[in-house]
């Protein structure tokens, strides 16, 4: 409630600032508190805010003045590029999926759930508790706290194939976020210029990791059912590559679930083969239709290299994921990641534990499915203004739909244009390591505001009308 009081006198006081001259004095203190119904402390919060953004200066026994404009030379950081010298690698821009837009602008283009699917009342209880343990104050393992290692064990035995030896904890490396993870992964079991093979399209973050750690990309392409074991196979043999990234589980991004057999198949081109498959379950527990079923289940000697994140279904907040390797690879991994970060905070690690051992947890993960076939239904009406448009699968699980354009769309001009009108959407060449089969876009239909969903596509459709 404070939280909303000081922003609403920070709007206030900002448009009276707008049309103060410079040198004008504020009003007292007790007089917005008096104007505003708010208390002396959330008034000095709005002041204080008001000062960080440059537009009052606070004189000590005189009073609060507006700020006038100061001419100030411009910062000249030319010498860096001599002291940086040329890139080294691919350093992409930042993703569209991660810039923000408008307040009030339909965000299909996030990579995240919105906050209202999330556990969050779990989330801020098991912080709380874990801020006054003894984690607040302690340097936590550095692969991890045992009982949340043993947790992510537990959850991958449990669907672990009765011929296979289930993994344990002490395979188990805690990384603060699969991302981390990944670039972890790729620089201790691939190596710097060397090859890695990956499904077209894939997850525009593993390719930066990749870029990284100077992993080459060797792309196959991949399906509504997966790559080809037959494609994998060739594409290891000619590149020389040892490892394969794959998301066998709600693939971001046009949500593919390879099938029993697609899987055990794929398995066994890498175990002929004599490589890893970097197996992103990211979205394990974002399922609508389907239970997810790791390929890692199906490992027995080592060749999966599992990440499993709690990043999407607990909270962003929380940066924890797994890392499940076994024999060398394992140990490498987790040398790499200690000589990166150390450990990964206690009292994270021991809030997302919290949250996943309560009994809410599942009933959370229950609800959130309906909410996600829900949202996924109604984006699905996309096809209701968008007839030309092609949604090849209907994900079972995840977070996007993964929507085929008209032949010929310029798709960043058709990005641009949906900003204009307040709709924020993903240009699908991100998610490609090399050139694009055709013209694309991303929609989370996790994100806020689903009543608005309708309205999204029809601007959409203007865009795409202007296209001729």
């Amino acid at each position: 409630m404070a939280h909303d009081s000081t922003d609403r006198i920070v709007a206030a006081l900002r448009t009276w600032i707008a049309s103060a001259p410079a040198g004008t004095q504020l009003p007292s203190s007790r007089r917005i508190s008096a104007e505003h119904g708010a208390s002396p402390v959330t008034v000095q919060k709005a002041l204080h805010r008001l000062t960080a953004q440059g537009l009052i200066d606070a004189r000590p026994g005189v009073g609060t003045f507006v700020r006038g404009s100061r001419m100030r030379p411009p910062a000249d950081f030319g010498w860096q590029t001599a002291a940086l010298g040329a890139p080294q690698g691919r350093h992409p821009d930042l993703s569209v999926t991660q810039r923000p837009g408008a307040p009030d602008a339909i965000a299909l283009h996030s990579g995240y759930p919105a906050s209202e699917l999330l556990p969050g009342g779990l989330v801020r209880a098991a912080l709380a508790r874990a801020a006054r343990s003894d984690a607040a104050v302690r340097r936590a393992p550095a692969d991890g706290l045992a009982e949340l290692r043993e947790w992510f064990a537990a959850e991958l035995a449990a669907v672990t194939a009765p011929e296979v030896s289930p993994v344990s904890a002490r395979d188990v490396v805690i990384v603060p976020g699969s991302q981390s993870g990944l670039a972890s992964v790729f620089r201790a079991a691939v190596g710097e210029g060397r090859p890695v093979v990956v499904e077209s399209p894939t997850y525009w973050g593993a390719m930066v990791a990749a870029a990284q750690a100077g992993v080459t990309l060797v792309p196959v392409a991949s399906g509504p059912e997966g790559p080809e074991p037959d494609d994998v196979d060739r594409a290891l043999a000619s590149s020389g590559a040892r490892a394969f990234y794959a998301q066998p589980t709600f693939a971001n991004p046009h949500g593919a679930q390879w099938t029993d057999e697609r899987a055990r198949a794929v398995l066994e081109v890498v175990r002929r083969r004599g490589a890893f498959l970097i197996e992103d379950d990211w979205a394990h527990d974002l399922a609508i239709d389907a239970d997810p079923f790791p390929l890692a289940r199906l490992d027995q000697d080592g060749h999966v290299i599992y990440i499993r994140s709690l990043t999407k279904s607990v909270s962003p907040a929380l940066r924890v994921a797994a890392v499940i390797a076994r024999g060398p690879a394992r140990a490498r991994i987790a040398a790499d990641r200690t000589a990166d970060a150390m450990y990964v905070s206690g009292v994270l690690q021991a809030a997302a534990l919290d949250v996943v051992t309560q009994p809410a947890w599942r009933r959370h993960l229950r609800a959130q499915r309906s909410a996600l076939r829900a949202r996924r239904d109604a984006l699905l009406g996309i096809r209701q203004h968008l007839p030309q448009c092609t949604v090849a699968l209907v994900p079972a699980g995840g977070l996007n739909l993964w929507v085929r354009l008209p032949d010929g769309t310029d798709v960043a001009t058709l990005v641009r244009a949906a900003a204009a009108r307040d709709v924020l959407i993903a240009d699908g060449r991100e998610w490609f390591p090399a050139e694009t089969p055709g013209p694309y876009v991303r929609l989370n239909y996790a994100g806020p505001s689903p009543e608005r969903y309708d309205e999204a596509m029809r601007l959409v459709a203007e865009a795409l009308a202007e296209q001729g």
